[in-house]
């Protein structure tokens, strides 16, 4: 498929599935419209790249469906200047989208190889102020704290304490909360010592895992 109709795609998919949601946002649809979605899937899936729908991208994950991922950027409020935390990698795509809107994205991605084809595809494609980092994603990365926004992309059993910890003051965690039938879309922002937090909507994640997320027994 040609680079001129995966851009028709790109538009069509900013068009249908989220303007039309109510996803106003003009820097964040110029995100959505700019960052080459095919080329964060799998070769065999490029065709599907812009359809309403998540897809697998190996070792069990995801890449979220469209309207999601500007769903949850969206909520995290970016104006620009923000050091930003992704927690679950993936293939690249969130990270490039929060990369167009913040002035930092650190991302930290559990499996090595999603983290290494991920940070590969970030060089080649110039998304230069986006760090991957292989770690427990559950655990934050502390060294770049504090973070404005930090958006999490595998359900948690509730916000983990070390990301509400690395949240700067008015910062805002964006994450599914919930078990294997389903997740709620939450928001928390910090005030001093306190959280306050929001319902969004109904979700379906992969688990979080590591030390503040689902163990494999409790999971499945």
């Amino acid at each position: 498929m040609a680079v001129d109709s995966f851009a028709a795609l790109r538009d069509k998919m900013v068009t249908e599935q989220i303007e039309r949601r109510g996803v106003s946002d003009p820097r964040l649809l110029e995100a959505l419209r700019t960052v080459m979605r095919h080329m964060f899937v799998p070769d065999d899936l490029q065709s599907m790249a812009y359809d309403d729908c998540p897809l697998a991208i190996g070792s069990g994950q995801t890449i979220s469906q469209p309207y999601i991922v500007a769903l949850m950027t969206h909520l995290l409020h970016l104006q620009g200047g923000e050091n930003v935390l992704e927690i679950g990698t993936g293939s690249g795509y969130q990270a490039a989208v929060l990369s167009r809107l913040a002035r930092t994205v650190h991302t930290v991605e559990r499996f090595a190889p999603l983290a290494s084809r991920a940070r590969q595809k970030l060089h080649a494609l110039h998304y230069d102020n986006v760090v991957v980092h292989t770690h427990d994603g559950s655990l934050g990365w502390p060294e770049a704290a504090p973070y404005q926004g930090i958006l999490v992309t595998a359900a948690a059993p509730g916000p983990p304490p070390p990301l509400l910890a690395q949240l700067a003051e008015g910062g805002r965690l964006v994450l599914p909360v919930g078990g294997r039938s389903g997740q709620t879309l939450q928001v928390w922002q910090r005030h001093g010592d306190n959280y306050a937090d929001e319902d969004i909507i109904y979700v379906q994640f992969v688990p979080l895992r590591g030390a503040h997320g689902w163990s494999q027994a409790h999971w499945d």
